[in-house]
């Protein structure tokens, strides 16, 4: 029998607490953070604001991945983002200070993990079609669908950041 460290995270079973429906997000999330983390190792920080062919950096997409899902799951929850989440936005894609690493932006984004993880254990499902609403234009969408979204728009921005940290490593 194959080791389950060795399996995806949505193979090894139901995160504790998460309901059942949310299960699919919280195994994407936890899975970003496993392969952000092997993405990591070692990354130079001075190529983290490099921009190879005008792609988005590797800083950009650490950064981006923490605020979208504080976002999103401010979304989620019924509630409007504050004045701190629209700064940290505006902020997105520069040195939050001077020689920040990969380490220091990964470890911002765990975190982030572990908070949405929280609020998905605290979910009603009986309000996953509830009406929410997103940004200052009030799109209209569900809970569940700015959670599912949450999740697979984090896996969209690890796979770009890796793609960009293999093309910056040759370089």
């Amino acid at each position: 029998m194959e080791s389950t460290t060795n399996l995806e995270v949505w193979l090894r079973g139901p995160i504790t607490d998460v309901p059942a429906l949310l299960q699919p997000v919280a195994h994407a999330l936890l899975q970003s953070v496993e392969e952000l983390e092997k993405a990591g190792i070692g990354f130079p920080s001075p190529l983290l604001w490099e921009r190879p062919c005008q792609t988005a950096s590797v800083g950009f997409h650490l950064q981006h991945l923490s605020g979208i899902l504080d976002r999103l799951f401010t979304y989620a929850r019924g509630e409007s983002l504050n004045e701190n989440q629209l700064n940290y936005l505006k902020q997105e894609g520069h040195a939050p200070y001077p020689n920040c690493s990969f380490h220091q932006l990964f470890s911002s984004y765990q975190l982030q993990v572990e908070k949405c993880l929280d609020q998905l254990k605290t979910v009603n499902l009986d309000h996953l079609t509830d009406l929410r609403y997103v940004g200052r234009a009030m799109i209209p969408s569900t809970q569940i669908g700015l959670l599912f979204h949450a999740a697979e728009h984090a896996q969209r921005h690890v796979g770009q950041l890796i793609v960009t940290a293999r093309i910056l490593r040759q370089s």
